[in-house]
């Protein structure tokens, strides 16, 4: 396993750190990486991410030289230049150039410290602590690569907010006739009907049947009356959910709502959407749609209080709609996360 420790002036508890940083999160859409240092943070970590060749780079913004942030510097066609001394770094993060010793071996102490990427869902996912022994699958989405879909992956957006916090809130579901009227939800269909949380190896899943329609509130298209609208929720432990909703007939429609942690209060949201009708209403259209549910969901994550996910179930109130919250908090809890804020 890789030697990796909590970066200075981290938010986590160093336990819970050390637990987060053994699970994939994504750190930035792919459309968005190129062969410029591209500049993001993980779980405190300020990270640099670049494409070289075919390969996918992730590693900490640091030039182990003399610890100048690599996102300062550019790209050639070797790598990524640092903009202090010009040392450059390539494949697997390995400096391959030091311009004032162009002879000199280059030792492996002036190498990145690089992080495992995968690409998928049209984002790019990093594991900072992959466990040889026991290595965790990435999340999945459904339909993703199905055909007839349509593979959509909007722009990631900022919450001032635990990652715990506003992936509760995307389970949630009796929030919807209080806070998403504005874009689907009807004020007077309140009630929410009894589901029940299924164990999975992930975390669990929920299939959730209501009267609540997922057209848009101001959409000519709704359902026929009396249709039954199935939810069906996947929660991929810690941060990653995927929804897909059934409309009538075939159409579906796949929302993976995946929260990185940049820190225990700020998270980055990432949302890969696959669709296979209306396939002519243009991706900007769907993305600002989606860019105003979420929106509604942000004054409701970044004020609530405690800041975190209290794991002891002793500490707020709940009410029968809450199922998910539970599983969902409980499922953290066995895992051994503890309260996650250090500070």
């Amino acid at each position: 396993m890789n030697r990796i420790s909590p970066p200075a002036h981290c938010t986590f508890d160093p336990d819970d750190w050390v637990r987060l940083a053994r699970y994939w999160h994504p750190v930035a859409r792919s459309v968005d990486v190129s062969t410029s240092p591209y500049k993001t943070v993980l779980l405190d970590e300020p990270l640099v991410v670049y494409r070289i060749g075919e390969e996918v780079v992730a590693a900490k913004d640091l030039c182990p030289h003399r610890g100048v942030p690599l996102t300062l510097g550019f790209a050639d066609d070797g790598g990524i230049v640092c903009p202090y001394h010009g040392l450059r770094f390539g494949s697997g993060g390995k400096c391959n150039r030091i311009p004032s010793s162009p002879e000199q071996a280059i030792p492996a102490k002036l190498n990145l410290t690089a992080f495992d990427v995968e690409e998928r869902y049209g984002l790019v996912w990093v594991c900072m602590l992959p466990d040889a022994e026991n290595p965790v699958a990435l999340p999945v989405m459904p339909l993703w690569d199905s055909s007839g879909f349509q593979q959509i992956n909007c722009p990631g957006f900022d919450v001032n907010g635990f990652a715990g916090r506003q992936v509760e809130g995307f389970l949630d579901v009796a929030h919807f006739a209080w806070v998403h009227t504005e874009t689907f939800a009807d004020p007077e269909n309140q009630s929410v009907p009894a589901y029940h949380p299924v164990e999975t190896e992930s975390g669990f899943s929920v299939d959730y049947r209501s009267s609540v329609s997922n057209y848009a509130a101001d959409s000519e298209e709704q359902a026929p009356e009396g249709f039954v609208w199935l939810r069906h929720f996947e929660m991929h432990l810690p941060f990653t959910a995927t929804l897909t909703i059934h409309f009538p007939g075939e159409s579906r429609l796949v929302i993976m709502n995946a929260a990185s942690p940049v820190s225990a209060r700020k998270t980055r949201m990432f949302a890969p959407i696959a669709r296979n009708f209306d396939l002519h209403i243009p991706v900007q259209d769907i993305c600002d749609f989606n860019r105003r549910v979420f929106e509604e969901d942000r004054l409701m994550v970044e004020t609530q209080r405690p800041e975190n996910l209290p794991s002891d179930m002793t500490l707020e109130a709940h009410i029968p709609a809450d199922r998910s919250s539970i599983a969902y908090r409980r499922s953290l809890k066995k895992m051994g996360f503890g309260e996650f804020f250090l500070v």
